[in-house]
């Protein structure tokens, strides 16, 4: 058995997180939602990230459902996005009725290439969905550009980009809606959770309805009606103030957060990027203008069957590795629920090459150095 594993995720807790959830219990004595703690989470990411609403949800799978309702999905509309995603961006607007059209992804970031968009755009086309893999933006200027030329809606899936900037512009904060998650393998966590930045103030008022089961219940605890009642479509999408009470201390520590994991980053690629000068790796690219939160650290094989061995290998020596999404167009659900536009020329190939290390706060420098070497065992 061998000691010392190092796994591929440790989720991230504080000490005043766990007080901050004993406050909630003892204290504050209001655990359900919308509590103290989730509101203050609420204004934490509104003023820090210029949002203009920002809403704790259950998780980032049902901030995209909240979406799709809000933006009004309908059977017959088309949905743009890429294929390398999880599966929750897609199915919050199957739900709906959606047909999701799926485009290629470009090689450098992962994220879907905003040169095939336009090409994919329909008259049944309702929004467009950037998903910001490993928390480096899309191209998002050309994304809203197409996207206000031709009327759509732009959804940023940000899962993993909490922290993550194009430019000046936080992610999440830049399309008409961003939906964050907060699961315990994100940056940030509440265990299971996520959030909804809306910029588009039309949707404001709506949001808190739908997530309040379809009641204007938020207006009432306000003073602006003297009951509340059943006023519109919904569900129940908010987390408990437990959650939201282990996730507030960590955003009171946001910057040291993001800039320990930054640090972890930076170490792993002067380690590496021996193997990479060599031709047996390609290690990730940042383009100008993307600042991004250090969300993952991954490396791309020459192949699949190099991938698998590698996996193998690392698991032998105690350290946890794994691949990432199996493309979405090439499952039974996405052949049903969706297409494929134009030529599949990187989204299978590279997500096949495609390996995840190790990366959480805390991450030791001995830790980084160990697989490193492990690697470098490998290819030696």
């Amino acid at each position: 058995m061998i000691d010392n594993i190092i796994p591929f995720n440790r989720p991230l807790y504080t000490e005043k997180g766990i007080g901050y959830t004993v406050d909630a219990i003892t204290v504050k004595k209001k655990i359900i939602g919308d509590g103290e703690y989730t509101k203050n989470c609420n204004e934490w990411i509104e003023t820090n990230f210029s949002s203009p609403k920002a809403l704790l949800t259950t998780s980032c799978t049902h901030a995209l459902e909240l979406a799709a309702l809000l933006i009004d999905i309908k059977e017959g509309d088309e949905v743009i996005m890429p294929s390398y995603t999880f599966v929750s961006t897609a199915n919050a607007f199957v739900l709906r009725g959606a047909k999701i059209v799926f485009v290629d992804i470009r090689p450098d970031t992962m994220n879907i290439d905003e040169k095939l968009i336009e090409d994919a755009i329909t008259p049944k086309t309702k929004a467009i969905v950037p998903v910001h893999y490993a928390g480096v933006s899309c191209e998002m200027t050309t994304i809203m550009d197409i996207a206000k030329r031709h009327g759509l809606y732009v959804i940023e899936d940000a899962a993993q980009g909490v922290m993550s900037k194009y430019g000046d512009k936080y992610l999440g904060a830049i399309g008409d809606i961003g939906c964050y998650s907060f699961h315990e393998t994100k940056n940030f966590t509440m265990g299971e959770g996520g959030a909804i930045l809306i910029k588009n103030p039309e949707f404001i008022e709506r949001a808190e309805i739908i997530r309040e089961k379809g009641t204007n219940r938020s207006q009432f605890f306000r003073g602006m009606v003297d009951k509340y009642s059943w006023v519109d479509i919904g569900s129940s999408y908010l987390p408990s103030d437990l959650n939201a009470a282990y996730l507030y201390a960590q955003l009171e520590e946001a910057t040291k957060i993001n800039d320990e994991r930054l640090k972890a980053w930076e170490a792993y690629y002067p380690l590496l990027k021996d193997l990479e000068n060599r031709g047996l790796i390609e290690l990730p690219l940042i383009p100008v203008p993307c600042i991004h939160n250090a969300h993952m650290f991954y490396i791309k094989t020459d192949n699949l069957e190099t991938r698998s061995k590698l996996i193998e290998h690392l698991k032998n020596d105690g350290i946890g590795a794994v691949f990432h999404y199996v493309p979405l167009h090439s499952s039974k659900a996405g052949l049903e629920f969706g297409r494929f536009h134009g030529e599949d020329t990187y989204t299978t190939s590279i997500s096949e090459r495609l390996l995840r290390l190790p990366m959480f706060y805390g991450i030791a420098d001995k830790e980084i150095s160990r697989v490193s070497e492990s690697i470098h065992g490998f290819f030696n």
